[in-house]
C-alpha cells in the first residue's frame, strides 16, 4: 500500500511539474515544411494548359505592325463579337431594373464570373499583415512641406518560413494639414520624395570623419586631401529651381491631398517564376496553383487593400476618402482593386488595355491570346487560359466564350468614383491598347450609376457607335469620367484634372446601396 501510494506521489509530482513546464515555456510556433518549386513562365502555362486538357491554343499578336502576326488595326475587323456582356441581365435571363436586384443578384453573378474565369479568387487563408513605421523623415514635395513615412506590412509566413513578403510603402502627407487629408495609393516605386539632408555643420563633420577614415590607411587618399583641403567627399544638395510641370505628387499635395507609393513588387513578382514565391506562393506554400487561385493583378488589389488596411490606422489620413491609381499593369490592377474592394473611394485608372477597361472580345492591339500566353499568364488565373484554346478536349474557346467583359468590371466601381485616363499613340499611349475600345466599355458601364442615382459620362449614343471625345476634351460632370490627354503612356497630364473632378465629390453625402 505505501509503495502504491509513493508511485502515485511520484507520479502526480511529474504531472505536476509537466503541467508548469507546458503553462511557463514561451509559445512555439508549429510550422508545415514547404519547399517552393522554381518554374519557368512556359512550365507554369503548360501545367494549366494539361490541368485543361488543351492540346493547342492560338498564339497572341505582335505589337510591330510589318511581323505576320502583328495585331489588327482595321475598323471593319474590330468587332468580331460586337455585343458586350449586358451587365443588368441575370444569369437567369431577369432585366435588372432595381438596385436590390443589382447588388443582391447580378452583382454577386459578375463577382464570381470574374473571380473562377479571369483574376482568381482570394484564399481563405491568407495571412494577416502587421505594418511598422521603420522611418519618418520631414521632406519637401516641390515647395510643400511633407511627412514622409516609410511602412512595412510582414505577413505572417510562420506557415512557410521560406517564403518572406514584406509590403513596403511609402506614406506622404502635407506637414501642415489642419485636418485629416484625402490619400491616392499609387501603384509603383516605394521611394521618399526628397530625403531630408544634413545641416552644413552635420555635413563637415561627416565629410571630416569619412576624410580621416579614407586617409589613415592610404597615403595616396591622404596626399589627395591635403592637395584638395577645402573639397569634400560628400555635397550637400541644393533645393533645385521650380520649373516646369508639375509631377502628379507635387499636384497632390499642392491641392493638400496625401499620397502612398505601395511596390507592387513586394506583394507578387511580375512574372510567372515568382508565382512561388510573393503572397501567392506563401499561401501556396510555394506549389502550383489551381485553375481558379489567383494571379497577380488580384494580389495587387489585395496588397493595396491591406494598405489602406493601415490608411485607416493613421488619424492624419481621411480613410473614406482613399483612392487608387496605376497605369498600364497598374492600371489594371487599379481597376481590379476597385472592382473587388468597395472600401476604396476613388480610381485613376490610366492606360490599362486589356484586363482592364478594354473590351476583351474587341479585335484590336492585345488580345487575350496575349494576356492568356506564357507571358502574361501570371496576371489571371488560370482558368482564363482555355478562351486561347483552339483544341481541347472541351473543343475550342474565342473571346466571345467569356462571360463578363470589361464594361462589367467598370460597372462593379459603381456608384464609386472612376475616372479612366489614356493618351495619344503619338506620344507613346500605343493603340495596342485601344482608346477606342474601353470608351465603349466606360460608355456601357454608365448604365449601372444610372442605375443606382450616379452620374455616367452623358454621352447619349449607344456604346455600338459612342466616339470618343477629342483629345484634351474630358468627360468629367458625373461619377464615371473619362479624359484622353496629348501625352504619352502616363496619367500625369491628367492627375490636376482628376484633383479637381475627385475634390467635386468629396464633401457629397455618402452614397447608399451597399
Amino acid at each position: 500500500m505505501h509503495r502504491f501510494m509513493r508511485v502515485n506521489g511520484c507520479l502526480a509530482v511529474c504531472l505536476a511539474w509537466l503541467w508548469i513546464s507546458i503553462a511557463v515555456a514561451p509559445a512555439q510556433t508549429s510550422t508545415v515544411p514547404c519547399t517552393p518549386l522554381t518554374l519557368t513562365s512556359e512550365q507554369d502555362h503548360q501545367h494549366m494548359v494539361d490541368e485543361m486538357g488543351i492540346k493547342a491554343v492560338r498564339p497572341g499578336f505582335s505589337g510591330d505592325e510589318s511581323a505576320p502576326n502583328h495585331a489588327n488595326y482595321d475598323p471593319e475587323k474590330a468587332n468580331p463579337f460586337p455585343d458586350l456582356p449586358d451587365p443588368l441581365t441575370t444569369n437567369d435571363g431577369k432585366k435588372g431594373t432595381t438596385p436590390e436586384m443589382w447588388w443582391k443578384q447580378r452583382r454577386p453573378e459578375i463577382v464570381e464570373d470574374y473571380e473562377r474565369e479571369v483574376y482568381g479568387r482570394l484564399p481563405k487563408n491568407i495571412p494577416k499583415v502587421s505594418w511598422t513605421v521603420t522611418i519618418t523623415d520631414p521632406e519637401r514635395v516641390g515647395f510643400v512641406p511633407v511627412v514622409a513615412k516609410r511602412v512595412i506590412g510582414h505577413v505572417d509566413n510562420s506557415g512557410c518560413p521560406q517564403i518572406n513578403v514584406d509590403i513596403s510603402m511609402t506614406v506622404v502627407l502635407p506637414a501642415q494639414a489642419k485636418g485629416p487629408v484625402p490619400v491616392l495609393i499609387m501603384f509603383g516605386r516605394s521611394v521618399f520624395p526628397a530625403p531630408n539632408p544634413p545641416n552644413q555643420e552635420e555635413f563637415e563633420l561627416i565629410n571630416k570623419k569619412l576624410k580621416q577614415l579614407l586617409a589613415q590607411d592610404d597615403p595616396q587618399i591622404k596626399a589627395i586631401f591635403e592637395q584638395h583641403p577645402a573639397w569634400n567627399p560628400i555635397a550637400r544638395p541644393t533645393f533645385p529651381a521650380f520649373a516646369g510641370e508639375r509631377t502628379p505628387e507635387e499636384e497632390l499635395v499642392a491641392a493638400g491631398w496625401g499620397y502612398a507609393a505601395i511596390d507592387p513588387a513586394s506583394i507578387q513578382a511580375d512574372n510567372s517564376v515568382g508565382l512561388s514565391k510573393g503572397i501567392i506562393g506563401l499561401v501556396n506554400q510555394g506549389q502550383l496553383r489551381k485553375l481558379d487561385d489567383w494571379g497577380s493583378l488580384r494580389a495587387w488589389a489585395w496588397g493595396a487593400a491591406r494598405g489602406l488596411d493601415y490608411l485607416e490606422t493613421d488619424p492624419a489620413v481621411d480613410a473614406k476618402h482613399v483612392g487608387i491609381e496605376g497605369v498600364s499593369r497598374y492600371g489594371k490592377a487599379a481597376l481590379v482593386t476597385m472592382a473587388f474592394e468597395p472600401r476604396f473611394f476613388v480610381g485613376l485608372i490610366g492606360s490599362s488595355g486589356k484586363g482592364g477597361a478594354t473590351p476583351l472580345r474587341r479585335n484590336w492591339g492585345e488580345a487575350v491570346e496575349n494576356l492568356a500566353g506564357s507571358g502574361a499568364s501570371h496576371w489571371v488565373a488560370g482558368n482564363f487560359v482555355k478562351y486561347s484554346a483552339s483544341e481541347a478536349k472541351f473543343g475550342s474557346k474565342t473571346p466571345g466564350d467569356l462571360p463578363v467583359d470589361s464594361n462589367e468590371l467598370i460597372a462593379l466601381c459603381a456608384p464609386r468614383l472612376i475616372f479612366v485616363s489614356y493618351g495619344i499613340p503619338e506620344k507613346g499611349d500605343a493603340r495596342w491598347l485601344d482608346h477606342q475600345g474601353s470608351f465603349m466599355a466606360t460608355v456601357d458601364a454608365g448604365r449601372v450609376y444610372r442605375l443606382l442615382g450616379a452620374n455616367d459620362l452623358g454621352v447619349t449614343e449607344d456604346y455600338h457607335t459612342a466616339k470618343m471625345p477629342a483629345v484634351n476634351a474630358g468627360l468629367l460632370d458625373g461619377e464615371l469620367a473619362w479624359r484622353q490627354h496629348d501625352g504619352g503612356h502616363t496619367d500625369a497630364p491628367n492627375m490636376k484634372y482628376f484633383i479637381q473632378w475627385a475634390n467635386k465629390f468629396i464633401h457629397r453625402p455618402e452614397q447608399k446601396g451597399r
